[in-house]
């Protein structure tokens, strides 16, 4: 006797196959994709026959999910990212959200840029050195004790820190000098070298009649090291004075009295000398403003202070000083190496140029002049000179002075509870830039 088994599906079975049937609700984390239709064949197949079950033929390979657009500007991470628990980096000093409507309108694609971001540069930032009655580095002072004034004003702050900054420091070396300077200088490169840090950038400079850059700003490490061995070959000028008569002078050899080239004239003036300090400065200055501005930028200038026959002036000069943030420190040698130089108020003498210009910049910038006669001073100088420049505090205010070139005059005050003060000598030495140019960082 034959026997016929019939299998129905069980509910379970049935709810399966209708799960299968409706599709997956939409995604909170990514829009429903509407794909289009499948374009009609140019050749369509026959319908069957009735009773034939239709041939089967294989379904395309299901396409890969289009990839996340990028994060737009101003908008969250991931969700990922967030809960994986992965530090974010720190915020800027300050934060300021879009409003509701205010994004970029949307636009077709096209050449231009998708976006267009307009910063108002309206921060200053004013880098400050205290020292007490000794000469030291005053430490443990609190934004309480600073006082900030421009143009008379007391200015709330609204960042203070004082964290050591990475530099991005211009080394000036001027071959202007007489060669004895310059052989003293190249004895303590390798002191120089081991004053910057691994975080540190560097550029090498040299001036005398012109300015050449040595080197670009890089890492302090094997590219400082290359530059300064090749400044080892180097001289200065000519030790004595210009030799303006006799058997050596620019008349030529003389026999019984008489020269042997009577028809030419030769000239009977000292040659001209050219220390075109102002001009390299400048060279630094520009190079500088186009670094980042979250380092310090330092100009350090190795030299006798000596200007003459510079094409730029030092009040040009000094207004892309301030308009950087730029601080010059220098370390006189030489004849300049004496304990008054960097107070001295204007010292010239004719046709041999300034002597007090070097001070001058340090004073308006908020840097300082360090001299050093022999090599093992100059060496000490390049430590401290570095070290102060590196560990300062940092104010910062807004200002409301708009882009202009229009100088505004900053003072600090420090207050010392306790303190009996005076003019000729005070309980603390303040040392910042006198003020600033509201201009734009240069390009």
């Amino acid at each position: 006797m034959a026997v016929c088994l019939v299998f129905t599906p069980t509910d379970a079975q049935q709810q399966d196959e209708q799960k299968q049937d409706i599709p997956d609700a939409p995604s909170a984390t990514r829009p429903p994709q509407n794909f289009p239709a499948p374009p009609p064949s140019a050749n369509p197949q026959p319908a069957p026959p009735a009773g034939q079950t239709p041939p089967t033929t294989s379904s395309p390979a299901p396409q890969p999910p289009p990839a996340q657009p990028p994060l737009a500007p101003g908008s969250a991470p991931p969700r990922s990212a967030v809960d994986s628990g992965t530090p974010l980096p720190p915020p800027p000093m300050k934060i300021t959200t879009v409003p509701e409507g205010g994004a970029t309108e949307e636009r077709e694609a096209s050449g231009q840029d998708l976006y267009k971001f307009t910063v108002s540069a309206n921060q200053v930032l004013v880098p400050v050195m205290v020292k007490d009655e000794s000469g030291h580095l005053l430490s443990g002072l609190l934004p309480r004790d600073f006082t900030v004034f421009e143009d008379g004003k007391k200015q709330p702050l609204n960042f203070f820190t004082s964290d050591a900054f990475a530099m991005s420091a211009a080394v000036i070396i001027d071959l202007s000098m007489p060669d004895t300077a310059v052989e003293k200088v190249k004895k303590t490169f390798p002191a120089l070298e081991g004053a910057f840090s691994v975080y540190d950038e560097v550029a090498i400079y040299t001036y005398s009649s012109n300015v050449s850059r040595m080197s670009s700003f890089a890492a302090a490490g094997k590219k400082l090291n290359e530059t300064l061995n090749e400044l080892k070959t180097v001289s200065g000028r000519n030790n004595g004075v210009p030799v303006m008569d006799g058997p050596l002078g620019p008349q030529g050899p003389i026999v019984n009295g008489v020269p042997l080239d009577q028809g030419t004239i030769h000239p009977n003036a000292p040659p001209r000398e050219y220390h075109v300090l102002n001009d390299a400065i400048l060279a630094a200055a520009v190079d500088l403003g186009k670094r980042d501005r979250s380092r310090r930028k330092v100009i350090f200038v190795i030299s006798d202070g000596r200007e003459s026959h510079s094409t730029a002036s030092y009040r040009d000069v000094l207004k892309v000083l301030l308009t950087n943030n730029i601080l010059v420190y220098g370390v006189a040698v030489e004849g300049s190496a004496i304990p008054v130089y960097g107070r001295l108020e204007r010292f010239h003498v004719k046709k041999f140029g300034f002597g007090d210009i070097l001070p001058k910049y340090a004073n308006a910038t908020g840097g300082e002049i360090l001299t050093g006669f022999s090599p093992d001073v100059i060496e000490d100088t390049y430590a401290a000179a570095l070290g102060d420049a590196r560990n300062q505090y940092t104010l910062g205010y807004m200002t409301r002075a708009t882009v202009s070139s229009t100088y505004r005059e900053i003072e600090v005050r420090v207050a010392r509870p306790g303190c009996k003060s005076s003019s000729v000598r005070p309980c603390v030495d303040v040392i910042a830039k006198t003020g600033y140019y509201p201009a734009g960082a240069i390009r």
